[in-house]
């Protein structure tokens, strides 16, 4: 190929990567822009710029409320997909039954079925049971479809894991307990973050199976669609870029922690 056509592709594959990663970002990047906008009507150009909007956030009961059973929900939802994930994970690697293809495949339905219809058969579950609506009932259904994401994960790290580090611990004398403690769950750990990392993050944005099966007790995602009803207005903008901030420390926080453990 000459230097022209050469030259040609790379400013093709350029200009493709600036597209690309703009139709991603940019939108993020708006958001976090009128958040700053002293104008109450979003558009340009911007009026000035405030803080305004951000201490009419820490002043909205409603919102901070809904932000509050968000993290609730997200952090005991991933808590419990973490344990029967990997322990789900372990069991379908190291244990042979009947039935065990039919299974790897059947545990994927909670994130392969459309929202609704999970949420219709959970509230016809739970209404079948006479069980009243709470966030209770929010996490349980967050723990279900999180479950899938964390048990694959691990299961994926488990298909690459050299058992023969096992054998070599419990030919040193240690039990099976220590050997799973202190061989095998550290040997998982990153898969074991990246499932947790995921799963809270989708317990977080979900608002099709919540809507089905929420009490009065809104969540955040549920409180902004609420909020967006009546139109944009910047406190959904100065929640978002709060969020969005909080996700990429987190985010930087855990590929930091995998870069040192590696």
């Amino acid at each position: 190929m000459s230097s022209s056509g050469t030259g040609l592709s790379r400013l093709l594959l350029l200009g493709y990567g600036i597209a690309f990663f703009g139709f991603l970002y940019l939108p993020l990047a708006v958001i976090v822009l009128f958040s700053f906008d002293a104008s109450s009507v979003s558009s340009f150009p911007l009026e000035g710029w405030t803080l305004h909007w951000y201490r009419e956030l820490f002043s909205d009961g409603a919102l901070l409320g809904a932000l509050w059973n968000s993290l609730r929900v997200a952090v005991v939802a991933t808590a419990g997909a973490v344990l029967l994930g990997t322990s789900g994970a372990l069991g379908l690697d190291r244990c042979r039954f009947p039935g065990r293809g039919l299974l790897q495949r059947l545990v994927l339905m909670p994130i392969v079925l459309p929202g609704i219809l999970t949420g219709v058969s959970f509230l016809t579950f739970f209404a079948s049971l006479n069980w009243p609506l709470s966030l209770t009932t929010v996490t349980l259904c967050h723990v279900t479809f999180c479950v899938p994401i964390v048990l694959t994960q691990v299961l994926a790290r488990l298909r690459r894991f050299d058992r023969r580090l096992e054998d070599a611990a419990m030919d040193l004398y240690a039990n099976r307990l220590k050997t799973l403690l202190y061989v095998t769950l550290p040997s998982l750990r990153t898969s074991i973050l990246g499932g947790a990392l995921l799963a809270f993050t989708l317990s977080m944005d979900e608002i099709v199976v919540t809507l089905f099966v929420t009490g009065r007790d809104n969540t955040l995602p549920m409180q902004v669609w609420a909020m967006l009803r009546r139109g944009i207005t910047p406190e959904v903008n100065a929640i978002a870029t709060l969020v969005l901030v909080a996700s990429s420390l987190l985010v930087a926080l855990a590929a930091g922690r995998l870069r040192t453990d590696n």
